[in-house]
């Protein structure tokens, strides 16, 4: 992400006023997205990208005073569910419709199969290393089952675990030295040790709740993860040891994805099933790569 000086930050700071962390705000208007948004993801530039914009099959360009733009209309019978970026700035998406991960282009918008593999359930989310693997949540939602997979260049799928519950939100820790992978309907967190190669071990359970189901996660620079809470319209920040730190209530119920954006990287940006809008709160902690 771009860097940005204490100066500068000391004057957001003072714009923002007072406004206490942790409080849930409206970043967009309601219903301007379909009930399938999801995958908020932030580019080195600070864009603010969203799926599902307007209808199912889109992607929206959100400003920072809450509109939002179209950037780009995917092929008929792909719908994206997660967001990311690699090191060229393209735009990989998890098409769960499609059963794909595409690439947009960065210079043209140009879409395109990054990778396809038959024995995809419906990639659901995704979260990248430095070294430019994707890792790949994969659920059965009909069967309550789910796949995790590693996709390590154009056309290179590797399944690294299958027989888990319906896998949800991946994500990498600060160091990636940690993969962690929840179950949404067995409400359940896994985390794994990940060597060098990006080949995972040493499965262990992290964090189980006893209500509600689970959606995408997000890392900040301590290594605490953030939990959207679906169904129960919070999100849980968790330490790295597994205890739940808090829980930030958002104004709408289903909550579906999250990621860190805005000058400093402390700004959440949480999509909202139920009102199709992305709400913000402010963290006091930075996202792992600000």
């Amino acid at each position: 992400m771009k860097k940005i000086s204490l100066a500068v930050i000391f004057i957001l700071a003072l714009l923002r006023g007072y406004a206490q962390p942790y409080v849930a705000r409206d970043l967009t208007a309601e219903n301007l997205f379909s009930e399938n948004i999801e995958g908020p993801n932030v580019n080195k530039a600070g864009n603010l990208f969203v799926v599902n914009y307007q209808k199912d099959g889109t992607i929206g360009l959100v400003r920072t005073n809450g509109e939002v733009e179209l950037y780009v209309t995917l092929s008929e019978g792909s719908i994206a569910n997660a967001i990311m970026f690699d090191k060229k700035e393209n735009m990989l998406l998890a098409d769960w419709k499609g059963h794909n991960v595409l690439r947009v282009d960065s210079k043209t918008k140009a879409v395109s199969v990054y990778v396809h593999n038959d024995s995809f359930n419906q990639p659901n989310d995704l979260c990248i290393n430095k070294k430019g693997q994707l890792f790949a949540s994969d659920p059965n939602w009909k069967e309550g089952t789910g796949k995790l997979w590693r996709i390590d260049g154009l056309g290179k799928s590797v399944l690294l675990a299958d027989n888990m519950g319906t896998t949800n939100g991946v994500e990498l820790s600060p160091d990636e030295k940690k993969l962690y992978v929840n179950e949404s309907v067995q409400r359940t967190i896994w985390v794994f040790d990940v060597n060098k190669k990006g080949d995972i071990s040493n499965k262990k359970s992290f964090y189980q709740f006893d209500d509600f189901g689970m959606d995408g996660m997000k890392c900040d620079k301590q290594g605490n993860l953030y939990v959207t809470r679906h169904g129960k319209g919070t999100v849980a920040i968790l330490s790295p040891a597994g205890k739940l730190i808090r829980e930030v209530e958002m104004k709408g119920k289903l909550t579906s994805n999250i990621t860190f954006g805005g000058p400093d990287g402390k700004t959440c940006f949480v999509t909202l099933q139920d009102r199709k809008c992305v709400e913000v709160f402010e963290s006091e902690i930075a996202g792992k790569h600000f």
